[in-house]
């Protein structure tokens, strides 16, 4: 009798084997590295007349709480906070396209730097209209961590005017003032 059950059990877990497709579970976690979520996040900013922005990541807690770590997440809460009501806050651009007047034509997905736990994905921003005052001002840098097992943008990194920003350092600053 022993025997039957094991062989019953052993086909049993062979069949549930099968019923999972390795590739579905390999792009699963594909889809949920640093690179394929920025470049959903530019396919989507690309659509049409590239002209919506990135406020879709940023904008509004269920926003935030998808895509950024809980550290950042918290530093934003704080810092708006502290905004004085009917004013724009600390970050009064959008950090996606790394303007006030979104136009992305096309984008192109760099993996800089990626371990277990933390990675860089650069995007470098093609416009329809007009090229970059300086050319690291077309690039903007995520920085992702891994938390709960799943990656989560912690800082954005670009430049303006080939000045550098980082939204850490705008909202820690704003918390200071």
């Amino acid at each position: 009798m022993r025997s039957r059950r094991t062989l019953v059990g052993g086909l049993a877990c062979a069949v549930l084997t099968i019923t999972v497709p390795p590739r579905a579970a390999a792009a699963s976690q594909v889809a949920d590295e640093p690179a394929a979520i920025v470049t959903a996040i530019y396919r989507r900013v690309a659509k049409g007349k590239g002209n919506s922005g990135g406020t879709f990541v940023t904008h509004g807690k269920a926003a935030k709480t998808k895509y950024l770590s809980l550290a950042l997440h918290a530093l934003w809460a704080k810092a708006d906070a502290r905004t004085v009501r009917g004013d724009i806050g600390p970050v009064d651009f959008d950090p996606v396209t790394n303007s006030q007047d979104p136009d992305v034509k096309s984008f192109k997905v760099i993996a800089e730097k990626q371990d277990a736990a933390k990675a860089t994905i650069a995007v470098t921003l093609q416009s329809h209209r007009s090229a970059w005052e300086k050319p690291a001002d077309q690039t903007i840098r995520y920085d992702f961590v891994r938390e709960n097992g799943q990656w989560k943008i912690d800082d954005f990194r670009g430049s303006v005017g080939g000045e550098p920003w980082s939204i850490r350092s705008i909202l820690t600053e704003a918390l200071k003032s």
